[in-house]
């Protein structure tokens, strides 16, 4: 099978598993981490990783699983690319931090220009940074306000933006996510998101054009529409391209700022380096973080130049762009532009090839859908009837775990496939048999 070069994988590509999982010191981290590390984390399976190579991770006993995961799509180059790793070291040899809140920072403008470059549209951009895709979002609702005037907001049915409060306010993912913080913030409307495989997407502008604004909200005090161009934790669903240029085109009747939340799906996971570019889609704002630097925590706030037109002191973050971050961004942009963009848009459609029929094959299997390496597989309780079968989806990760294969849901029902970027065919193939099979011994004892 072809690999790209520069392909970094650990010696060993594939999982070796040689204890029970969990292993014993496996088994004396998770009691320690009960003990004094907040319960709000949600842990899918009992993984105690030690190390990663490539697209492979170890964990404390010695055993070794295939990451299909990458840190909810974060480690877009892999775990510790050589050239990631070198970035970091001469950098914090260098200089680890200055706030570029106050101080000029050459490294920071590099990266922005080269995020300027990249982002959609011909207007020249401006760039914000901070550390996480919560804080984009949080940095795109204030700009919106910001420049608008307006005070209202418009977010979608499954999205997730992030756990701030400001951010949560657009979060309609788990109902888990919201309880118990009170009130959010106020002027936040949902609409439902397109989703191909359960009706047709002119629904979803209907309800924005009939009931959102002529019921509940007059579009000349929206200052924005935050949309996922495939929504991420809502179950790696594609927005069609025909309803994101629509709701573009709705959005500049209205003077509304379009804000694409490319936090899961940008940076190249997609086979182009934003997954609204497959639709030509150019927002006003697009938010960019996980796979931006290969791991370390950055996050992007892009916007139109006159757009950007808040005072100083308006938003500023202590450690949004931080030069070691910045040179990790800077190396990983180098790998993706000339590497693995390719291999994600290659290897990507190798796999829908591998998986293509399984709906087909499979009754409990609904749809396969998604681009680049950013897949998403339903599980439903039959296929005929399109019930979401949520406790087969984790039967499913469960049993691919204990043949160490690393997966995780999204959504109700769905598997996300979100490896790093750096895998080749060999490893693909692999993933798609484990899970394939994985989804036959759940099938069978439903």
């Amino acid at each position: 099978m072809n690999k790209p070069m520069g392909t970094i994988v650990s010696e060993a590509k594939f999982p070796v598993l040689v204890t029970p999982l969990p292993g014993p010191n496996a088994k004396d981290v998770i009691a320690r981490d009960a003990q004094f590390l907040s319960p709000s984390y949600t842990r899918s399976y009992p993984l105690v990783a030690k190390s990663g190579r490539g697209a492979t991770v170890e964990d404390v006993d010695g055993n070794l699983f295939l990451d299909f995961a990458a840190g909810i799509a974060v480690v877009s180059t892999g775990h510790c690319h050589p050239r990631i790793v070198e970035a970091i070291q001469r950098q914090a040899a260098e200089l680890i931090h200055i706030s570029g809140t106050d101080f000029y920072l050459p490294i920071m403008v590099e990266l922005a220009e080269r995020l300027a470059t990249i982002a959609p549209g011909k207007e020249p951009k401006k760039v914000y940074f901070g550390n996480s895709g919560t804080e984009a979002v949080e940095a795109a609702i204030k700009l919106a306000r910001y420049h608008t005037r307006r005070d209202k907001i418009i977010a979608f049915h499954g999205c997730f933006h992030g756990r701030t409060l400001g951010a949560l306010s657009l979060t309609a993912s788990k109902a888990v996510q919201r309880k118990g913080f009170g009130a959010l913030l106020s002027g936040v409307f949902h609409m439902p998101y397109p989703n191909s495989y359960r009706g047709p997407w002119t629904e979803s502008i209907s309800f924005l054009e009939n009931e959102l604004f002529k019921r509940l909200v007059d579009p000349q005090e929206v200052a924005a529409i935050f949309i996922e161009p495939i929504q991420g934790e809502g179950g790696y669903v594609p927005a069609p391209a025909e309803f994101l240029l629509e709701l573009q085109s709705i959005c500049r009747k209205n003077g509304i700022l379009l804000v694409a939340d490319e936090v899961q799906s940008g940076m190249g996971r997609t086979g182009k380096w934003w997954a609204g570019d497959h639709a030509g889609l150019e927002p006003d704002i697009l938010c960019v973080a996980k796979g931006i630097a290969s791991g370390m925590p950055l996050s992007a706030t892009i916007t139109r130049a006159s757009l950007m037109d808040w005072k100083p002191g308006a938003h500023a973050s202590t450690f949004g762009g931080n030069p070691v971050c910045v040179a990790a961004a800077l190396a990983t942009m180098d790998l993706l532009e000339t590497q693995y963009i390719e291999n994600a848009r290659r290897v990507g459609e190798y796999l829908m090839g591998r998986m293509a029929d399984w709906p087909a094959r499979h009754r409990i299997v609904g749809d396969v859908r998604g681009k680049g390496l950013m897949i998403g597989v339903e599980i439903v309780r039959d296929r005929t009837t399109k019930e979401r079968a949520g406790d087969f989806r984790e039967a499913i990760i469960d049993r691919a775990f204990e043949k160490g294969l690393l997966l995780l849901g999204a959504g109700e029902n769905t598997i996300r496939i979100a490896p790093p970027l750096v895998i080749d065919e060999e490893q693909a193939d692999f993933a798609a048999r484990t899970l394939e099979e994985c989804i036959r011994e759940v099938e069978i004892s439903a």
